[in-house]
Parts: C-alpha cells; sequence; structure tokens
C-alpha cells in the first residue's frame, strides 16, 4: 500500500519569462531521516536512503509533474489535474549537490503574485511504500524506510513541513542556508573523514556529500555489472559445452545407410582376413589397421607396420588379397574363401553379415 507524503526541500531561484511564467529550478528531495506524523498524531523517524531517491524510478517519476499552490487533500490526477495544477515540472531531473533537483514552470497569475509577494517554499508530494525497518543514516537512527518513492506534485507553499530552510529567491539570489540567516552566527556544518568530525562550510560539506553519493551509486553498479557479469559467462559456457555435446551427439549418431556400410565393410574386411588368419584368430576389439597389419604378417612374417601410412597398409593388404584369390591361398579352416564356385565362401559371408545386422 502506498503512503502518501510530503518533503519540503531546498529551492534555488526563480526568473520570470517573456510572457510572465515563473521558472524555478530547486532540489525537490534529498536523503536524511526525517520526521512524518502518523495519522493517530505520533511521529514516527522514515529514512530516505540515496539507493531510492536517486533511483532511476523515483527520477524519471518527477518529470511532467503539476505545481500546485498547497497541498491538495488528495493525490493529482488526470481527473482533477486542471483543479489543483498550476504548472508543470521539466524533464531534467538529476543529482546535483546530494540532493534530486529538477526545474518546472509556474503559469497560474494569482501562484505568481503569492510567490513575488513572498510565498517562496516548495514541498514535495509523493507517494512511496513505507517499510519498517531499523537503522542508522548520517548518524540518525530511524524506524521506517521509504521504499519505490514516486513523485506526484511539487506544492509551493508558506511554510516547509520542517520549518522555513530555504525558500525561493529571485534574480539569481544566494541559498539562504537555514533559518538562522541573519540572526547573528551560523553553526558551521560537520563532515565525518574517518570518525572524526571536521567543521567544514556547508557547500563544502554538500560537495562531499555529492562525490561520496556519486561514489556509493557506482560501487552498486559495479557490483551489479559483476553479477551480471558472472551470470554471462556461466551461461556462455553451458552454451558452448551444448553445442560440444550436440556436435559429438551428431559423430557419433550413424544414419541407417552409414552403419549399414560400417558393418558390410567390417564383414568384409574379417571374411578376407579369416582366409589368412584361420577360425583361432580373435578378431574382437582390433582395429582395421590391426587386422590388416596382422593379414600382412602372415603373408610376410618380417613386416613391421611402425612408422607406415595407412594408406601403405590399405595398398599392401589389397594387393596381399587380390595374389591370394588368383593362387588359390587360403587357410585351413572351416571358413576358407576359395574352394569350388565360390559358392561356399559367399554363403558364409552373407552368414556372418547378418550376424553382425542383428547386433544393431
Amino acid at each position: 500500500m502506498k503512503h502518501e507524503r510530503y518533503d519540503r526541500t531546498f529551492i534555488k531561484d526563480y526568473n520570470e519569462t517573456n510572457e510572465g511564467y515563473l521558472t524555478v529550478r530547486a532540489p525537490i528531495t534529498r536523503p536524511g531521516v526525517f520526521p512524518y506524523m502518523r495519522q493517530d498524531g505520533s511521529v514516527q523517524l522514515e529514512a530516505k536512503l540515496p539507493e531510492e531517491i536517486f533511483s532511476d524510478r523515483t527520477m524519471y517519476s518527477a518529470h511532467a509533474k503539476p505545481v500546485t499552490d498547497d497541498h491538495p487533500n488528495e493525490p493529482v490526477t488526470l481527473q482533477n489535474y486542471n483543479t489543483y495544477s498550476k504548472g508543470l515540472t521539466h524533464n531534467d531531473a538529476r543529482v546535483e549537490d546530494f540532493k534530486l533537483y529538477i526545474s518546472f514552470t509556474v503559469t497560474d497569475s494569482e501562484l505568481i503574485r503569492k510567490i513575488k509577494d513572498g510565498k517562496r517554499e516548495i514541498s514535495l508530494g509523493f507517494l512511496a511504500d513505507v517499510v519498517p525497518e531499523k537503522g542508522t543514516y548520517d548518524g540518525k537512527q530511524y524506524d521506517f524506510v521509504q521504499r519505490n518513492t514516486e513523485v506526484n506534485h511539487v506544492a509551493i507553499v508558506d511554510e516547509g513541513r520542517v520549518g522555513p530552510e530555504v525558500s525561493i529567491r529571485g534574480d539569481s539570489a544566494a541559498y539562504q542556508i537555514d533559518s538562522n540567516e541573519g540572526k547573528g552566527d551560523v553553526n558551521m556544518a560537520k563532515y565525518t573523514i574517518d570518525g572524526k568530525d571536521y567543521e567544514v562550510d556547508s557547500t563544502v560539506k554538500s560537495f562531499l556529500e555529492a562525490q561520496q553519493a556519486r561514489l556509493d551509486t557506482a560501487n552498486l553498479k559495479a557490483k551489479d555489472f559483476d553479477t551480471l557479469q558472472g551470470r554471462y559467462d556461466a551461461l556462455e559456457v553451458k552454451y558452448q559445452n551444448a553445442e560440444k555435446d550436440l556436435k559429438q551427439a551428431k559423430e557419433n549418431n550413424l544414419s541407417a545407410d552409414e552403419l549399414d556400410a560400417k558393418v558390410q565393410s567390417r564383414v568384409e574386411l574379417i571374411s578376407g582376413a579369416t582366409t589368412f588368419l584361420g577360425d583361432s584368430f580373435d578378431f574382437k576389439g582390433k582395429s582395421e589397421r590391426e587386422i590388416k597389419e596382422a593379414v600382412i604378417q602372415k603373408a610376410k612374417p618380417d613386416f613391421k607396420g611402425d612408422g607406415k601410412s595407412d594408406d601403405y597398409i590399405d595398398a599392401f593388404f589389397d594387393a596381399t588379397l587380390g595374389r591370394a584369390k588368383q593362387e588359390g591361398f587360403s587357410s585351413t579352416g572351416n571358413n576358407h574363401m576359395f574352394t569350388g564356385d565360390g559358392s561356399s565362401s559367399n554363403k558364409q559371408l552373407e552368414e556372418m553379415k547378418n550376424k553382425r545386422l542383428n547386433m544393431k
């Protein structure tokens, strides 16, 4: 459930256009711990954290939002815009001096008159999820955190929510730093470095805080980038492994025709080799080259295949089988190839082929 909130922040100067409109450039919110009143009248301390109000969501929500004369009793919507709107914010939200700045133009003559007469404070109207969460920010404890902040309107008021910290100035007048201006000495701002407080000019403190905010934001983005890069690299490795597995599967997945051809070639190789090697030779686990070298060694006992190319072995093997066909050489076993008209060998070859095919 979204809660409606109002927040008074720093204002810069205003300028009058040729048409009589007033344009204002102002910070509309900043990080910190602020008191907000509950419906029962009690007060709770809520934190506006940098990662929330400087988020893209909150900054973009400040674009093209209505400027109102005091806060309306309800959020400004399309249905009541013409009733409450006295101007409009621009599309230039940005972080500067550790605050969220935006420009806006006041187009209502009555509100312009009030501003010129001294109604010069600004108060931000926004919606946020108020989440119970205890912690400390900038040395101040809080019990709740505002999340998912969305700007609804910018109101011009007589007095801001927590006092006249800054008022609208005309003709590029300087900031009114706090309500003590013109009333005597102003306390110096304190900035903590390595646990030690130093008194510095408030402008210097704002600059240092802005640099720290930029550093914190950069660190958060770097952390997010490293996380995303890690996920991306993991997915890339997974994709590469999947491609490798697919390629291997394709290589191992022979087509039916390829398998038939390999079986036929193996059967013919064993049949031919058996002519030389006999029934007692164990073909199991032997590669084609090992079988061919065994045949060659049978025909030429002093043959050594070390260092010989596959082409050499294939040629020698084919020549050996060719000579055996011409000269009628065969083993003395029952599986000899070249007897009579060859019908017996053809029958044996067919039987061996069928056995091999049945193994698929």
